[in-house]
């Protein structure tokens, strides 16, 4: 196959590959890929030998960066085996052009972790994601196995085993109806138990219907909705960014600090146009997106097609500009759109008060939240731009807190409120427990 790189093809692009498909050993409820099985009737589910050579060789050639991601993801990616990543290694190292460094992610459930997985991720330097849900009656809320059993405490064996190995690994937590509105149990659980450095929280937003594929308007009620999103999103950062930031990791803070610096957010769910990372299924198929695994945005096989051209396709560009394009005007005039950017296309299920469909079902907690957090991240953002640490913010906060505490002690229940709210201090501070200093709207 010819693997001259086309004058339309992307610079760069991300894969993520399903070499088992959407084969799992759990039934997690919530999953949405569980049902790509009924693509392929009778399929084995494993990615031959020659599709794993040919994506590898394909996928090496297409990027002109000089750093590589392989991103594995299923299903469960570990039913392959080990023998089976040993020769995805094999073939990087065999097709890497001189200066590329070639960089691999697994996701996994966790479950099947033994200690030659860990000998093995820890020797190739493997950065493993945990899927996991919080503490036992959150997690176990939807992430059963195929016997309906929880199944937390055989994750946490498994993250156990890749701290052993000085594997360094990232957590996964979806938001799901069960877990929503306990978001510092979630939190502290991973921070102070699962010792998890790097978190993502992912919201389920999952439409009700019969095929599995991104179609309808209905939501399960397994769903979340923007006002809980939110709620769960601000109570985090709250506790975070008085004592965590120079110690734990949220994939989400971190891309709207970028915004707020006026970068990139790094993260497809924000970026202004998607189409960039596209799925491989098991024997070579490539779709669009993750999220829309389904014929309609079936791109083609890549032994049929160069995974270059398909990258660069016409269907694909379209796909990806159709989510700046579609944008409706409530979004394109809203101000937290430089770090939102209208959310996932699969999550624009709800229409505006104005009745203009391609509003994201997330809207409203998107715009709370980083309405919540704009003075703070004002504050990080020029402590980088004065090449100080963002972890400074928690001093200054610390020092803030002190001084309005005193100031509450001194003044009377209709003053105003030294938080600068604009309410009576017996309707805002004077009524709370615990004191925190507000953040102010944009």
């Amino acid at each position: 196959m010819n693997d001259t790189i086309r004058s339309h093809s992307p610079r760069a692009f991300h894969i993520m590959v399903k070499p088992s498909g959407a084969v799992c050993n759990l039934d997690c409820k919530y999953c949405y890929f569980l049902s790509k099985e009924r693509l392929y009737p009778g399929s084995a589910f494993r990615m031959p030998d020659d599709v794993l050579e040919d994506f590898t060789r394909q996928y090496i050639a297409a990027q002109r960066v000089p750093v590589v991601t392989f991103g594995w993801q299923g299903g469960e990616p570990t039913l392959m085996g080990v023998d089976f990543f040993r020769k995805a290694v094999e073939y990087q190292e065999q097709y890497r052009r001189s200066g590329m460094r070639m960089v691999n992610t697994l996701q996994t459930n966790g479950t099947l972790l033994d200690d030659e997985w860990c000998a093995f991720f820890r020797e190739h330097n493997f950065l493993i994601g945990v899927s996991i849900d919080g503490p036992p009656t959150l997690h176990d809320a939807y992430r059963v196995d195929k016997g309906g059993h929880p199944t937390l405490d055989r994750v946490l064996a498994g993250v156990n085993l890749l701290k052993k190995h000085g594997v360094e690994f990232n957590t996964l937590t979806t938001v799901h109806a069960a877990n929503v509105d306990h978001p510092l149990a979630v939190y502290r659980f991973l921070r102070d138990q699962v010792e998890s450095r790097f978190m993502q929280f992912i919201p389920i937003i999952e439409r009700d219907n019969d095929t599995g594929y991104q179609e309808g308007e209905q939501l399960t009620d397994r769903s979340v909705t923007g006002e809980q999103y939110g709620r769960f999103l601000i109570d985090i950062f709250d506790e975070w960014v008085y004592r965590d930031v120079a110690h734990v990791s949220v994939q989400l803070f971190e891309v709207a600090l970028a915004a707020w610096l006026g970068r990139r957010p790094g993260l497809c769910v924000f970026e202004k146009t998607c189409g960039a990372a596209m799925v491989l299924e098991h024997n070579g198929d490539l779709y669009t997106c993750d999220h829309f695994v389904e014929p309609r945005c079936f791109l083609g096989n890549i032994a049929e097609t160069p995974l270059a051209d398909l990258a660069g396709s016409e269907q694909q560009q379209q796909f990806g500009h159709a989510k700046r394009d579609t944008l409706p005007r409530m979004c394109r005039e809203c101000e937290v759109r430089f770090v939102c950017n209208g959310g996932c296309p699969k999550n624009r299920v709800l229409h505006t008060p104005e009745g203009e469909p391609g509003l994201n079902a997330l809207c409203a907690g998107y715009k709370a939240f980083f309405t919540h957090i704009d003075r703070p991240m004002q504050l990080m953002a020029n402590m980088l731009r004065a090449e100080q640490s963002p972890a400074d913010i928690m001093l200054f906060l610390a020092q803030e807190q002190v001084e309005l505490e005193r100031q509450f002690k001194m003044v009377g229940r209709n003053d105003p409120c030294p938080c600068g709210s604009g309410l009576k201090f017996k309707h805002c501070h004077g009524r709370r427990q615990n004191y925190k200093p507000p953040r102010k709207s944009r």
